[in-house]
């Protein structure tokens, strides 16, 4: 039974995952959900790049598309993040805040490797591109 499974958990878990992470995006990008800091005004350049890849990232490894790359790039984003956000405050994790970055970072690396999981447009181009070559 947990064979038949974990492809699906994976899935789920790489659907909130992406739409957790698309979440940042649309904050720093589009101000919602409002942020709770009052801050306003533009963004500085490295939060634009940082938002963009966020929602970008975020919206393919929800649905599934190009999950591989976009996880490798999203991963990337929360290693980068973390040592240059959190890591400088303080050496705990939980002290410094960036213990969810640790944890992106770590999920979307596991992407990488595990793939999208059975429910997403991956899965599904890879079924219709099997199917084409047999006929």
């Amino acid at each position: 039974m947990t064979t038949t499974w974990a492809p699906r958990a994976l899935s789920v878990l790489r659907i909130m995952a992406g739409l957790l992470f698309m979440a940042h995006g649309t904050q720093k990008l589009l101000g919602f959900p409002a942020s709770g800091d009052g801050a306003g005004g533009p963004l500085p350049t490295m939060m634009l790049i940082a938002g963009s890849i966020e929602l970008v990232a975020g919206a393919l490894i929800a649905i599934g598309l190009f999950t591989r790359p976009a996880a490798f790039l999203a991963s990337g984003l929360m290693a980068f993040a973390y040592f240059i956000a959190h890591a400088p405050q303080n050496f705990f994790p939980v002290n410094n805040g960036g213990d969810a970055a640790i944890l992106y970072c770590f999920v979307f690396l596991y992407l990488v490797f595990a793939g999208p999981g059975e429910w997403s447009l991956d899965a599904l181009r890879n079924r219709d591109a099997g199917r084409a070559r047999t006929v």
